[in-house]
């Protein structure tokens, strides 16, 4: 599905990271694995160190940081928000939505829409979605977007698999109608047929928690996880990226009438160095434009990964200059989406640490 839309940008980014950092090799006794081989997978990876918050902070805890952040620093006025969209599968309880609980700690006007999206790590396309529809009506002139994860009490610290590249991170996007012509072209694709590919299966109505949930299992990979843990089938979300993703990105570069001369970059959802490489290899572009360095640094955040990049790599030139960038997110769903659109000369790019 394509949508098109106009006269809308980005003004600021802003990411909070962790303060504390892991390294991969304090963890490597802890998995089933010969220590040299889990060694060599940091290598084909591109795994070095991932950040994840102190217990008992939650994404709206950093949230509300950097909200307040970005009102300190006279970013935007409290009375500027006319839209909250949080997009994170990291909620504060099943009832009432994480963004109204936001909207309330940071005593926002009531005259505006809050509004929770249930996605993982194409988050921060479909928020964009969201936010751009959400300016055509009129009535909103600034969506504030916030993306990310705390999830590490959903992960096994015994699956090689996941829990190295599992981080921590909260990114804040401010969007509004602009003045300047521009055209921005996005997609969605989406999958729910292998929608266990990348899932947790117990937590919800389907399966709630229970003692037994709870209880580690050792797999056949060598592996040890819960049912209240992540499942990935790393196969089968490496075909997904790599068959699905090249497809969907051409064919919205079609429909943009934009070649890969156009684009500065391709600011893409981090899961790791080796399957960004080789996607950049199918895409048939050079691997230099498709930065690749989130996982090593920080770890996968879901859906804060896009803005990690962007702000990681180009924050000095964005905030004076503006680019064709091309963004694209892919994973649990299985869900695939792009946008091309124009990037640049932002009011605020910055990435600071919650503290």
């Amino acid at each position: 599905m394509f949508f098109k839309f106009k006269n809308k940008k980005i003004t600021s980014m802003l990411t909070i990271i962790p303060e504390k950092v892991i390294k991969f090799e304090d963890e490597v006794e802890q998995y089933n694995f010969p220590v040299k081989r889990t060694l060599k997978m940091k290598e084909i990876m591109g795994y070095k160190e991932h950040r994840l918050f102190d217990d008992g902070v939650i994404l709206s805890d950093v949230a509300v940081y950097g909200m307040q952040y970005l009102f300190d620093n006279n970013v935007i006025q409290k009375d500027e928000v006319d839209a909250l969209l949080y997009v994170s599968n990291s909620h504060d309880y099943i009832i009432p939505p994480t963004s109204n609980v936001i909207q309330g700690r940071l005593g926002l006007k009531t005259d505006m829409i809050c509004l929770d999206i249930e996605q993982a790590c194409a988050g921060f396309i479909i928020g964009l979605i969201q936010a751009f529809m959400l300016l055509d009506t009129g009535s909103v002139k600034k969506v504030v977007l916030i993306n990310g994860d705390t999830l590490k009490s959903k992960g096994s610290k015994k699956d090689r698999n996941s829990w190295p590249i599992g981080g921590e991170a909260c990114a804040i996007t401010i969007i509004e109608n602009s003045l300047h012509n521009n055209d921005i072209y996005s997609s969605i694709y989406m999958n729910g047929v292998n929608h266990k590919s990348l899932y947790i299966p117990a937590g919800g109505l389907r399966m709630p928690s229970t003692p037994e949930t709870a209880k580690l299992q050792l797999l056949e990979d060598g592996n040890e996880r819960a049912l209240d843990h992540l499942t990935m089938d790393g196969s089968g979300v490496f075909n997904f990226v790599q068959t699905v993703v090249p497809v969907e990105v051409k064919k919205l570069m079609e429909y943009a009438n934009v070649t890969d001369k156009d684009i500065f970059k391709y600011l893409f959802h981090q899961p790791n160095r080796f399957m960004l490489e080789k996607l950049a290899d199918k895409m048939e572009v050079s691997r230099d434009k498709i930065p690749a360095n989130i996982v090593e640094n920080f770890g996968n955040s879901n859906s804060a990964t896009i803005p990690m990049v962007t702000i990681y790599n180009y924050s000095d030139i964005l905030l004076n200059s503006s680019y064709t960038v091309c963004f694209s997110a892919f994973g649990a769903g299985l869900t695939c989406g792009a946008v091309i659109m124009e990037l640049g000369n932002l009011d605020f790019c910055k990435m600071i640490t919650y503290r």
